[in-house]
């Protein structure tokens, strides 16, 4: 590792409000020598939508570059490391030219984080440095006032798209659980829900933060529909032991 070597930030960004980014987030982001983000074939990168505001200061670095990488996650994995191997290689010639290179990264960079896979990659060879950003899971929990434990509860957190087991085994062990890319998963969770006598214990949450954010407290009234990526279901214990 090259002691003139320029830095790899990841930088939470949080799940949508602009105004969820940590000062060090804002710093960071407007003095950059490199931005980063995921960007869809459409064109639009939510990271660097939700870090508008840091982007618009009259702080930033006026030198700033970008490199969005064009990525579909409905294509195989193959070609999604391509795309990150492509991005690494031009990331590491602007590194090992002593720049300084930030990584917008919706909620919390090792939350499910796309940085993960680009810090995989350039580790070994360049300093690498995290700044945290509120998780999708902690704004469901404040978007609803529900605390997420409390006392001697736990917590579990999956991605929707795990087992019917994991996902039956963790309603049954553990006092809340939080379901991550919920929406096009819901039919099969509601069944899971109902198996396991929890469905009125959860809420269906979309787009938090985001100014069209969908809250259902009825989760009945979501039977046979679908919802988008960025959602969540999050179940908690209804009797709870609050004084």
């Amino acid at each position: 590792m090259s002691l003139a070597s320029g830095t790899f930030t990841g930088v939470g960004v949080g799940p949508g409000a602009p105004d969820l980014l940590t000062l060090r987030a804002v710093r960071a982001i407007a003095a950059a020598d490199l931005l980063v983000y995921i960007q869809n074939p459409e064109g639009f990168s939510l990271g660097r939508h939700i870090a508008r505001e840091a982007l618009a200061m009259p702080e930033r670095n006026p030198q700033q570059c970008e490199l969005p990488i064009p990525l579909n996650m409905s294509k195989d994995r193959k070609q999604i490391n391509l795309q990150y191997d492509r991005a690494a290689e031009q990331i590491s010639e602007h590194l090992g030219q002593g720049g300084n290179a930030v990584f917008l990264c919706e909620g919390d960079p090792l939350f499910f984080g796309s940085f993960i896979y680009m810090q995989s990659r350039l580790q070994e060879r360049f300093p690498c440095s995290i700044i945290p950003g509120v998780t999708s899971v902690s704004a469901a929990s404040a978007a609803v006032g529900i605390p997420l434990t409390l006392i001697d509860e736990n917590l579990a957190v999956l991605s929707a798209r795990t087992t019917d087991q994991a996902i039956g085994d963790a309603l049954t062990r553990f006092h809340s659980v939080a379901l991550l890319k919920a929406g096009p998963q819901l039919p099969r969770l509601l069944s899971l829900l109902e198996a396991s006598g929890r469905l009125g214990d959860g809420v269906y949450l979309e787009r938090i933060g985001h100014d069209d954010q969908r809250i259902v407290h009825d989760l009945g009234s979501l039977s046979g529909t679908t919802g988008p990526y960025f959602s969540l279901l999050l179940i908690t214990r209804r009797e709870r032991p609050l004084r």
